[in-house]
């Protein structure tokens, strides 16, 4: 075992409380669309998926390698970078959590992380080719390669499906959404789990605990999967109620293929060893799905908040834990205060969250979703069906007018 100081053990329980905040605010990712076409009960849906989340966490070391070795120059980082970079994280994943939006736990990692190099060692720390080729990139790339594949799935899903039995060729396409959720979940265990057990092994180097270009022992990989699966069981059931209802109506076929274009897309990646957003990749697809229905819409209000909390990512989690990381740059009492100030800033996210809660027995209740300015626009200045108008017309010609009163008579 490792020898620990005490500020190396802070930053190892903080790097488990952020996988725990991942697992939670990332359920969305696999059991969203499950939950919403009725394929599984929710409480039966978030404990497999923490199951198969913690199983996802032995099958590879890639992406913790990414991140423990390539992202960021580790010979000049001390153990309180890592601390003030998983407090960017933890509260960037909190504040989103609270407002329902489904934005990347992945990317407020890696923006804590370039933001408290920055703070303590300079801007030549940050490794920026590795930064665009295997962070910048596929958070674009993702979303867009899962949506087209999901939107041709579907079409096709509803192609093959035409001649059969409307009953028999949903509850099929259940039992495939099972299995396509079941996939998402392992995919999020390989690629989710793997940043902590980086960011773990990173500070274990910084702290002289284990030697550089080490791969994450096997307690840390344990540690890991379990707090990740323990967070997903807890369930982020308002990021589940976005995803599942918030950005597009999905009806098993969709839910199906979203989900298995999302799968794909991730195992994939953590192969390649890509720090890829499993968020981006699941929102890509469910969208594409919606789009891939005749007759499907998705909510572009809600996809808009959506995409400015992907954009604000990076450069949020970078601000705060840029400024954490000045604070502990004053010592140890300056490493408390970050201490205290993240305590307290997450339970008063809590607080705020039980004003109105949701959780397994609402997550699929959603009062409809107003029409947002562009629709609203667009239907002002449509011009109503012609036969519409002729009707209207015929009416008001063939309505009988109104006699006048008769003149008033006078006296004399």
């Amino acid at each position: 075992m490792e020898s620990f100081s005490l500020i190396l053990a802070i930053v190892v329980v903080t790097a488990l409380v952020f996988d725990f905040t991942n697992g939670f605010h990332d359920t969305a990712n696999a059991m969203a669309t499950t939950i919403s076409t009725g394929a599984l009960k929710p409480k039966v849906a978030v404990a497999m998926s923490a199951v198969l989340n913690l199983v996802g966490a032995f099958l590879s070391v890639e992406v913790a390698n990414t991140i423990s070795k390539g992202l960021v120059d580790e010979t000049g980082i001390r153990p309180e970078v890592i601390f003030a970079a998983l407090v960017g994280a933890i509260l960037w994943n909190l504040a989103t959590w609270l407002v329902g939006l489904p934005s990347s736990s992945s990317h407020a990692l890696m923006g804590g992380l370039i933001g408290a190099t920055i703070a303590s060692a300079g801007v030549g720390a940050v490794h920026g080719d590795v930064l665009v080729t295997k962070v910048l990139i596929p958070a674009i790339a993702a979303p867009i390669v899962a949506g087209l594949a999901a939107m041709l799935a579907t079409r096709l899903s509803y192609t093959l499906g035409k001649k059969a039995d409307g009953k028999a060729a949903a509850k099929g396409y259940r039992t495939g959404q099972i299995a396509s959720a079941g996939l998402v979940s392992l995919a999020h265990g390989t690629n989710d789990a793997q940043k902590t057990m980086g960011i773990i092994t990173l500070a274990l180097v910084a702290g002289g605990a284990v030697a550089p270009d080490s791969d994450p022992p096997l307690w840390v990989i344990l540690s890991a999967g379990l707090a990740i699966a323990l967070g997903t069981y807890f369930g982020g059931w308002r990021i589940i109620r976005t995803m599942g209802k918030g950005l597009t109506d999905l009806e098993p076929q969709q839910g199906f293929a979203a989900q298995t274009s999302a799968a794909t897309v991730i195992l994939a990646s953590s192969h390649l060893g890509f720090s890829l957003s499993t968020t981006h990749s699941v929102s890509g697809s469910v969208m594409g799905a919606g789009l891939g229905r005749k007759g499907g819409v998705v909510r572009w209000s809600t996809a808009t908040r959506m995409f400015v909390a992907w954009g604000l990512t990076l450069p949020a989690a970078a601000l705060v834990a840029a400024l954490a990381e000045y604070v502990t740059g004053f010592g140890s009492w300056g490493t408390a205060l970050v201490a205290v100030f993240l305590v307290a800033s997450s339970a008063a996210i809590w607080k705020i969250s039980r004003r109105e809660i949701i959780d397994h027995t609402n997550v699929v209740d959603v009062s409809e979703e107003p029409p947002g300015v562009v629709t609203a626009a667009i239907a002002a200045v449509t011009p109503p069906p012609v036969g519409t108008v002729a009707e209207d017309l015929t009416a008001t010609i063939s309505a009988p007018v109104a006699e006048s009163a008769p003149p008033a008579t006078t006296s004399v």
